[in-house]
């Protein structure tokens, strides 16, 4: 993840801190999630034609993210799966019910969309430690 330095108006940024304090989640988290919601707002059609198993849902905060499309399964979790667990393809497979195919176009959509898994990825670790 890579940073940015960014200025905000104090009165922008005292009302951003006081909704990321209703949401629970750190100001960092929430300019994070407002960010990417925006940034999925702008994008018009979603889904990558590169990948059609792969489709956008829209998660309980409102945020667009990478599926295998009919299942549910979240991309990232895959990705995790394979690279923090250390499992195999088969093991994948056998644990998400998943075909192998379907769990390669999810690792080489994980290869093209590096960026936006990867700040999923952080986001949901930073919520995890928050509740920890």
């Amino acid at each position: 993840m890579s940073r940015y330095p960014l200025n905000l108006p104090g009165q922008l940024k005292k009302e951003a801190e006081q909704w990321a304090s209703q949401q629970g989640v750190s100001l960092n988290q929430f300019i994070m999630w407002s960010v990417a919601e925006k940034v999925g707002a702008l994008r018009q059609m979603l889904d990558d034609p590169e990948f059609p198993k792969i489709t956008y849902r829209r998660g309980s905060a409102g945020i667009p993210t990478a599926v295998i499309g009919g299942t549910g399964v979240r991309v990232q979790t895959l990705v995790v799966a394979k690279q923090q667990w250390g499992m195999t393809i088969d093991q994948i497979s056998s644990e998400y019910d998943l075909t192998q195919t379907q769990i390669r176009q999810a690792l080489n959509f994980y290869q093209a969309h590096k960026d936006e898994v990867d700040i999923a990825i952080a986001a949901e670790r930073e919520l995890e430690a928050q509740h920890a």
